[in-house]
């Protein structure tokens, strides 16, 4: 019998990775602070019409939402900057096909797998 089981991708920190990390999180920032600039445009649009307030709440709301997400990805560049290079960084979680067959140990096939990747090579698999 087969059954769906998490495991934990994490990516040993190399030079390259890293760079590729950094650019990945510039382009969320990116893309967060245009849909603000958006937000922000429909938010003027809305106040000079006055005529539902609620609309206009809901796109602060928005823009709130977006702007807390902007702090998050600058304290994770941050905290990037300050990892050595060889640090291991969770990159996902997936979901794996396991094998099961009766007589198996089900604590030892269930462990949490983790699969490390360093440059998109995996280089190692281990249990937790």
């Amino acid at each position: 019998m087969q059954i769906i089981h998490r495991v934990t991708v994490m990516q040993v920190l190399t030079e390259q990775s890293k760079e590729k990390l950094l650019a990945s999180f510039a382009e969320k920032k990116q893309t967060l602070e245009r849909e603000c600039s958006q937000l922000y445009f429909q938010l003027r649009k809305h106040e000079k019409d006055q005529q539902n307030p609620d609309v206009a709440e809901s796109f602060k709301k928005a823009i709130e939402k977006r702007q807390d997400k902007i702090k998050m990805i600058d304290f994770q560049i941050s905290q990037t900057h300050s990892l050595p290079l060889g640090s291991e960084v969770k990159e996902k979680e997936i979901d794996a096909l396991l094998s099961i067959d009766v007589g198996d140990n089900w604590h030892e096939k269930t462990a949490a797998n983790t699969i490390v990747i360093k440059d998109g090579v995996v280089i190692e698999i281990r249990p937790r």
